[in-house]
Parts: structure tokens; sequence; C-alpha cells
């Protein structure tokens, strides 16, 4: 198996794994509402060890992939800009929101690097793949500029935020599979 192979397996399994971990916590938090509740309300919870586990292991997987993909994305530039966002991952994990000034960088390393890494891709994936890349990045950054000015549009800044997240962490799915395709060809 070859190293974009890996990477693309790793960013694959890292990301579902977090998605259904995330999904477990929620459960696992009394009272806890997708409105109303931060999403790393979950890293000082009742849910904190799924939480805090997961997302480290989503960050260090984001960060081995990233470096592992260097090849296939024949561009340093977005192996280090999805690498930022890995290492600002393991530091929410690391640094959960009862370490509220290292917390709230590390949240913002991970939420400006995502959205960054896929608007960039766009410049180094053509077509529909650098279309979907632009896509899920502007979607992100515009989400986190209404996030940290308070304009949650009804969604409360649990809603708000899941908008920053959901849509790059499609855009790692989509970047996983072009790495599984992209590694089993000649």
């Amino acid at each position: 198996m070859n190293r974009t192979v890996v990477a693309g397996l790793l960013l694959f399994l890292a990301i579902f794994q977090f998605f259904m971990f995330f999904r477990v916590a929620e459960s696992i938090y009394p009272g806890y509402s997708v409105s109303n509740n931060y999403i790393s309300d979950l890293g000082v919870g009742p849910a904190a060890g799924v939480f805090n586990t997961s997302i480290v292991v989503l960050g260090l997987a984001v960060m081995a992939a990233a470096y592992l993909a260097l090849p296939a994305f024949r561009s340093r530039v977005l192996s280090v800009l999805v690498g930022l966002a890995g290492f600002g991952a393991t530091g929410v994990g690391v640094f959960p929101e009862n370490v509220p000034v290292l917390h709230t960088v590390m949240s913002f390393i991970t939420f400006f690097f995502a959205g960054v890494a896929a608007v960039y891709a766009a410049r180094v994936f053509k077509q529909a793949m650098g279309v979907l890349s632009l896509i899920s990045g502007l979607t992100s950054l515009t989400a986190l500029a209404l996030f940290a000015t308070n304009n949650y549009l009804g969604l409360g800044h649990g809603g708000m935020e899941r908008l920053i997240v959901y849509p790059v962490l499609s855009w790692g799915l989509l970047i996983a599979g072009y790495l599984l395709t992209a590694g089993r060809q000649p």
C-alpha cells in the first residue's frame, strides 16, 4: 500500500470516527443542545473522554495524512494548511474549554486553516474537485466570520459553529476519496 492510499485511509477513518463519536458525545451529555451549546462544551462535561480522545485522534491523523499526501497534492502549501488544521484539532482536545486562552487559539487555528486549506485546494484541484473545495472553504470561512461577529442567523452559536465545521469535514472526506483513488493509479 503506497503512502497516498495510507493518507486517504487515515483521513477517511479519522473523520468517520470523529463524526460518530461527536454524535455519541452529544447523546451522552445530558441536556446538550446543538443550537445552544458550543461543540467544545462536549470536551469538559460528562462526554469529555469520548470527545477529547476523538478530536485528538482526528488531529493527529490529519497531520499524518497531510504529510503522506504531499506527493499526491503536489503542493507544499496545501499540505501545510491541512497539517495546521490537524494541529489545531489536536490542541482542541488537549486544551479543552477549561483552558480558555489555549482552547480559543487552537479552535481558531483549526477553523481558520481548515477553511483556508479548502479554498486554496481550488488552485490545486481542477474542475469539480476544485469547485467543491472552494464552496466548502468559503462556506466554512463565511460561517467563521459570522460566528466571530455573533451573527448566528437564528441557529444559535452551536448551530453556526457546525456550519464552520461540517463543510470542511465533508471536504476532508472528498479529499480522502481523491487520495484513495489517486494512490491506486499506476
